[in-house]
This record gives structure tokens, C-alpha cells and sequence, in this order.
């Protein structure tokens, strides 16, 4: 039994304080996107098994999940600031921490889930940073259910009144943020952020001597070598077995393309027009119902009346888009494709609507007669 001191009792408010801020700091996060936890649900259900037995079959059940997790985690983290229901949600807060640090320590020695996001896209951490994380948090958590009975109050109105509030409140904001783009965008596709990393273009060439059958490579960045020895200059020595050039730019976002029919990547050329560019993005076109349909002709047209270039961006097989595009009179439209997770990534809406001009993104969203288009 741990004794009713003002040491014990003042370490149970700072665990109470440092667990419940980070508990509701999470569920904000999550709460912001609460589609990409969704996402990571999926995940889960998909690359995790039990007994041989796979959770696939749960995905239609990902988003109801995702909302109960964000729920769950922002309850506790209100009980732990306001000291409300002290014995409950300390046992809560003990079931999800052992929950979570089993979780993550499968994570961090399987890597079946590259990201538990736990943070969202706020922060993202390695499995390993996740796991002593929450090795972290379970000494105050442990603390706070040894200590959950000292001086204890009764105060169930005020309680419940406490709970019902922060339920309501993070319902009413996960729902908000499941109909619209996130409220705080943390992903790269944020309005006003440059999509593209300009930089000197980098050559490389792998040479050989003509005398010892020794291979060097060398660099060299608008025609000046880069830290290159002299003798490696006299072309009369050495044989060029290969050159190869870096792309002088970057899309920042992490395995996005646009690529055509051919399998040709058009990304870059696209993303940088200067006349600007209206993206339709389609990460499951299975979804798609008549009134998606409509709000993807209504862009086309505010594209085509405002002199803009407007092209589709799917995850679809080429004959279905194909089919789809010629239902709804849009057969005209350019279409390329990319990973349903890279189009995830830049629009959570099915369909979205996206402008950028000259890589930047100028405005995103959901309805298309809301997307600002500038001339």
C-alpha cells in the first residue's frame, strides 16, 4: 500500500500531467487526419496475423476503429488532467500502455509495420524510438495505478460532465476532419509549400586505367570537378565505362509519380508548370458514386474556363479508368497514375481536387467549386 504523503501524492499529479499531455497531444493529432489512421488500422489488419489467421477481412471496420482509438486515447488523457474517474482510468491508462508496448515491440523486432503513427504526421518515429517510448511512459503509468486511490473525492457529476464534454468535443472534430481536408495539414502536399527541391545537377563517371584495370568514379557539378585528383583528368590514361547524371530537382514527397500508359514518370514536368496545374486525384475509383462524378466534371470545367491544364491521377487499372472516363463524357481528360498510398498521401478525399502552379500547392480540397483557381 503506498502511503497518502505530499511527495507521493505531488509525483502521482506529475505523472497524471506528463502522461495525460501526451495522451491528448496523439489523439489531437490523430484526431487532425483521422483518415490516415484509418490507414494505419489497415495496415495493421493487413500485414499483422494471428494463429495464421490474417485481419483483411476487417477493413470496413478500419474507420470505426480509428475514431474509437482517438476517442479512447483523448478520455484518458482528459480523466488524467482533471483527475476524473481515478481508479478507471488508471487501469484504462495500464491496458492501453500494455497494449501499446506490446504492439510496438512486435513492430520494432518484426518491422511488419514500418510506422505505428502514433503521432500522426506530426512526428514520426522508428518502431525502436515507439517502443522506448512507451517503456517511457509506463514508470509514471505504473505510478499513477499504485497511487490512483490516494485522496480519493467523490465527484461523479463533475466527472461526467467531464467525459461527455471531451467525448462530444473529439467526436464532433474526428467526424469534422473525416468530411474535410485535416483542419492542420502535416503532410508534405500542404497548401503553400513548394513541392519541388531545385540543385545543381551532379555528373558521374566510372572510369578505368588503360594501364592497371583500376575503376575510379569521379563527380563532377556544372562542369567543375568535385575534389578530383589530376591524374584522373588526363582522358588519355583512363577509359569512361559509364556516365550517369542526378536529376536536377525533386519532387518532395516520397514515392510520387505520374506516370503514363508507357510507364513514363511525368511528374516533374507537370508539378513545375508555371501556367499551373488542376490534379483530380481518384485513389479508389470503386468508391466513386454519380454525385463524385458530377464534382469531378464541375473542376474540369472551371479548369478549361480559366485557361488551365487538368489531368487525373488514379490508383485504377488503366481499362477501368478508361471505361469510367468514357461513362461520364471525360474520355478528353488526360490521366496518369501513381500508388493508391502516394495519392492517399496528397488528398484524403475521393475524389480531391488540387492546384499548383509552378510547385506550389495553391489550394486543396474536397468540393470543386470551392478550388481556387488563380489566372
Amino acid at each position: 500500500m503506498i502511503k497518502d504523503t505530499k511527495l507521493n501524492y505531488a509525483l502521482n499529479v506529475a505523472a497524471r500531467w506528463v502522461v495525460g499531455l501526451v495522451f491528448l497531444f496523439s489523439s489531437f493529432v490523430k484526431g487532425v487526419d483521422p483518415m490516415g489512421t484509418m490507414f494505419k488500422v489497415q495496415d495493421y489488419m493487413s500485414n499483422w496475423e494471428l494463429f495464421g489467421m490474417s485481419f483483411t477481412w476487417a477493413h470496413p471496420l478500419a474507420g470505426v476503429l480509428a475514431v474509437a482509438l482517438i476517442c479512447a486515447e483523448f478520455l484518458v488523457g482528459v480523466m488524467l488532467i482533471f483527475n476524473s474517474f481515478r481508479v478507471f482510468s488508471a487501469w484504462l491508462l495500464t491496458l492501453m500502455m500494455a497494449f501499446f508496448t506490446v504492439t510496438t515491440f512486435v513492430d520494432a523486432t518484426t518491422n511488419l509495420v514500418d510506422d505505428c503513427g502514433c503521432f500522426g504526421d506530426a512526428i514520426k518515429l522508428t518502431n525502436w524510438q515507439t517502443f522506448w517510448k512507451n517503456i517511457a511512459l509506463d514508470v509514471p503509468t505504473v505510478w499513477i495505478l499504485l497511487t490512483c486511490r490516494l485522496r480519493m473525492k467523490r465527484r461523479f457529476e463533475r466527472d461526467i460532465i467531464v467525459v461527455i464534454a471531451g467525448l462530444v468535443a473529439m467526436l464532433v472534430f474526428s467526424i469534422y476532419n473525416i468530411n474535410h481536408e485535416p483542419v492542420i495539414d502535416f503532410r508534405p502536399w500542404k497548401i503553400g509549400n513548394k513541392m519541388i527541391e531545385e540543385r545543381e545537377a551532379m555528373n558521374h563517371m566510372l572510369m578505368q586505367n588503360k594501364e592497371t584495370g583500376d575503376t575510379v568514379t569521379i563527380h563532377y557539378r556544372n562542369g567543375e570537378w568535385e575534389s578530383v585528383p589530376a591524374e584522373y583528368r588526363d582522358f588519355d590514361k583512363w577509359d569512361v565505362l559509364q556516365s550517369t547524371s542526378d536529376e536536377p530537382a525533386e519532387i518532395l514527397a516520397p514515392g510520387f509519380s505520374m506516370m503514363d500508359l508507357e510507364g513514363a514518370d511525368h511528374a516533374l514536368e507537370l508539378i513545375s508548370a508555371e501556367e499551373g496545374l488542376v490534379i483530380v486525384t481518384i485513389h479508389h475509383l470503386d468508391k466513386i458514386d454519380a454525385q463524385d462524378a458530377d464534382e469531378v466534371k464541375t473542376v474540369v470545367t472551371l479548369a478549361r474556363e480559366n485557361e488551365k491544364q487538368v489531368v487525373l491521377l488514379t490508383s485504377a487499372l488503366p481499362e477501368d479508368i478508361q471505361a469510367w472516363l468514357f461513362e461520364n463524357q471525360l474520355d478528353d481528360m488526360e490521366f496518369y497514375f501513381a500508388d493508391a498510398t502516394a495519392i492517399e498521401t496528397m488528398m484524403r478525399g475521393n475524389p480531391g481536387f488540387m492546384y499548383v502552379e509552378n510547385a506550389v500547392v495553391v489550394d486543396k480540397g474536397r468540393e470543386a467549386s470551392k478550388l481556387k483557381i488563380e489566372n
